[in-house]
Parts: structure tokens; C-alpha cells; sequence
């Protein structure tokens, strides 16, 4: 199994706008997404995330949040843990909390996920976005699922 992780953040004159836009700063905004849970699959591999055909069907596990308060702090993370057996994946966000409080949450909750599991972790990955809303911000996180069905 191969994934890539990716993240953007960006403004736009609606909430909707905004986040497509993050979207697509992240590299997966010509896409439809499919939200799936956290599981991989035995010694998954980190790759770049390689083009992908414009509307294709695209499994991946999805961190945002967006906002339209001006000075919002908002932040959405993924956390990748990597075994033999098999991996997880988790996400999470936050509005106004520290980044490094995300961070952690994310490592806790995935670690906790693997212990619970009995699968050792061999990688541990940790993509965080923060952004400062100026008007509609949106920030997104993603795992995404790489197969040839998608790629161009």
C-alpha cells in the first residue's frame, strides 16, 4: 500500500471557496475525495503524491476545519503510524489551541491506536497546517491512498 500526506491552507470569499481552494494548494482539489477510515495496510509506503487524473475517485483520510472569524487560529493535523502488520492513520483539528497541543493529541491517539493493535510502530508521521484567518480561512490535512487507478 502507498500513501501520500499532504496539507494547504488558503482564503477565499466564502467558507466553501476557502476550502476548496486549501484543497487544492494541497494537490487534491481536482479530485472527489472519499473519506475513509484509518486503517493501512502491512509496511505501507510514504511516496510524493503523484498527479492525479482530474475527477477520479480518491480514498483518503481528511483533516480540516474552516473558519470566518478574523484572527482565528486554526490548525488540522494527521498522524501516521507505520507497522509490520499494519498501520493507522489519525486526524485531528483544532481552533485557537496551540499547534504543538495538536501535535501530541494526534501522536497520543494514533500511538494508542497501534498499543491497542499489539503492533509496533516502525514510522511515525506528523503533518500539522496552521493558518490565521484574514477573512474565510480553511486549512485541510490529508492521507491520501495512492493507487494506479488514479494517477494520470
Amino acid at each position: 500500500m502507498k500513501i501520500a500526506i499532504v496539507s494547504g491552507k488558503a482564503e477565499g470569499p466564502t467558507k466553501l471557496n476557502a476550502f476548496d481552494n486549501a484543497l487544492s494548494e494541497a494537490g487534491i482539489g481536482d479530485v472527489n475525495l472519499i473519506k475513509v477510515s484509518s486503517m493501512l495496510g502491512p509496511n505501507t509506503e510514504l511516496v510524493p503524491l503523484p498527479k492525479l487524473k482530474p475527477g477520479a475517485m480518491v480514498n483518503c483520510v481528511l483533516s480540516e476545519v474552516t473558519s470566518k472569524k478574523k484572527g482565528n487560529i486554526i490548525n488540522a493535523c494527521v498522524a501516521v503510524a507505520i507497522g509490520d502488520r499494519l498501520g493507522c492513520v489519525v486526524e485531528t483539528t483544532g481552533i485557537n489551541d496551540n499547534e504543538e497541543m495538536i501535535k501530541e493529541e494526534a501522536i497520543n491517539m494514533v500511538q494508542y491506536m497501534m498499543n491497542k493493535r499489539n503492533v509496533e510502530i516502525k514510522d511515525l508521521i506528523v503533518e500539522t497546517i496552521t493558518h490565521t484567518v484574514e477573512n474565510k480561512g480553511s486549512v485541510i490535512a490529508s492521507v491520501v491512498y495512492i493507487n494506479d487507478d488514479i494517477i494520470e
